[in-house]
């Protein structure tokens, strides 16, 4: 019995420590893809990023200053409880004679209520609400589609190197191979020498190459992962369809672009909206504030401390406060015209902005459309350069051609399939460039 008791301590206390660890390890595991398609690492980083994070964190708390703001419009209730005691009464000479009045203990409980029936500070609250509210939903959206377009180049960036790195080892391979080949044809007395050392120095060249890809593509994906909020030491498995990227590679080149579906434009626009609301805010400073009152008071007072609470007298009253500015030395009327001008100069921002959207616009679709017949051009240079080395490496090993020949169309071939993918995914990466310049990308 006694070891029992000793052996349920023990896993009790084993477990309380490896509890913990397990469920750090299982938690750390469900925040790791099984598997990394474009949509999954999209949708992760939407959730775990730092900066969307932010933004909807700020959109919150600007949601929580609107209800504070507008709680000014309710009525303010306080409570207040004093107690004095006179170390001596307040005195005042009356014929000649010395009187004092008062008690020594006094106390009073006060209820005090206010109302706000016009205040310009209440009243900008309630009328701009609904657009901080936008402006704050519209500054988490951009944060989203910055994250979304960033992601989805690194992404492609990382395809583009890992299939650098999948070409280099096709060619690491085919180049062992015809070393082998021109090694045996040199023993045999068929080649010189020069073949077999050219061989070994396209091979060495490969390899170099092979491990400058290797590293950077390990650079690549800690970035893909850092702009994701992906742990850093985690697997990323992937995964994709080169098939079904090349046929989401097409789009309309015809498309007018609209300024006010893009984010940016809506954004300035929006707060252009709250500044005009700025400039009524300062004309109300030529109104009065009114608000009402009201007060309720139970006053304690004897000169026996052990009797102050026993009996009260009580009061109560209501009013009003009309509060108008008569003069204030012009600050008023400078304070309008300060609001105007910076209207003033949002509507030339929002003029900026627009002829800056339609450079960008521009400039996206003018590499898309270059990236785009880049793309089309190295899809048939791949077929050719692959139907090429086939040939002149068939007649190679007959005698025909000299190795040099074959080296020029492994090279050929290396770097047309190089091209290929890095022209499949740089359209594509132009193409998320014209999609956000016309406003198209929204979360």
């Amino acid at each position: 019995m006694f070891f029992s008791l000793q052996k349920l301590k023990l896993s009790i206390c084993l477990a309380g420590i490896l509890w913990p660890l397990l469920t750090q390890a299982q938690t750390s595991e469900d925040s790791l893809l099984q598997t990394a398609t474009l949509d999954s690492v999209i949708n992760y980083a939407l959730a775990h990023q730092p900066t969307v994070q932010q933004a909807q964190v700020d959109e919150e708390i600007a949601n929580k200053v609107i209800k504070g703001k507008l709680a000014d419009w309710y009525p303010q209730i306080n409570f207040t409880y004093n107690y004095q005691r006179f170390i001596d009464l307040q005195a005042a000479v009356i014929g000649g004679n010395v009187i004092r009045f008062g008690v020594n203990n006094t106390s009073a409980a006060q209820f005090v209520a206010t109302q706000n029936i016009f205040n310009r500070d209440a009243l900008l609250a309630s009328s701009t609400a609904s657009k901080v509210r936008v402006l704050a939903g519209q500054n988490t959206s951009r944060s989203k589609i910055d994250v979304v377009v960033d992601v989805t180049k690194a992404f492609y960036d990382v395809l583009a190197t890992a299939q650098q790195v999948k070409v280099s080892d096709q060619s690491i391979a085919r180049l062992e191979q015809s070393l082998q080949s021109a090694y045996s044809r040199y023993t045999a007395g068929v080649a010189d020498k020069t073949d077999y050392k050219r061989a070994t120095i396209l091979l060495g060249n490969a390899k170099a190459e092979r491990k400058a890809n290797g590293e950077a593509l390990v650079f690549k994906q800690q970035y893909l992962k850092a702009l994701m909020g992906y742990p850093l030491q985690g697997e990323l498995p992937i995964e994709y369809d080169t098939l079904k990227m090349e046929s989401e590679i097409m789009l309309d080149t015809l498309q007018a672009l609209n300024y006010t579906e893009h984010i940016d434009y809506k954004i300035l626009y929006t707060q252009r909206e709250l500044q005009h609301a700025n400039v009524k805010y300062s004309y109300w400073g030529f109104l009065p504030s009114l608000n009402a009152f009201g007060a309720y008071i139970l006053n304690y007072q004897n000169d026996n401390f052990g009797e102050l609470y026993q009996q009260e007298y009580p009061y109560s009253y209501v009013g009003a406060t009309l509060a108008f500015p008569i003069f204030q030395g012009g600050k008023r009327t400078a304070r309008i015209q300060e609001e105007k001008w910076r209207r003033k100069r949002l509507d030339w921002s929002l003029i900026d902005l627009r002829n800056n959207l339609g450079a960008e616009y521009a400039r996206a679709l003018a590499a898309y459309k270059s990236n785009l017949a880049l793309f089309l051009s190295q899809r048939e240079n791949v077929k050719l350069a692959e139907e090429v080395y086939e040939v002149i490496y068939l007649q190679y090993e007959n005698g025909i051609r000299p190795y040099l020949d074959v080296s020029v169309a492994e090279s050929d071939l290396r770097t047309t399939r190089i091209n290929y993918f890095n022209a499949l995914y740089q359209v594509l990466a132009s193409k998320m460039d014209v999609q956000r310049a016309l406003g198209q990308i929204n979360y």
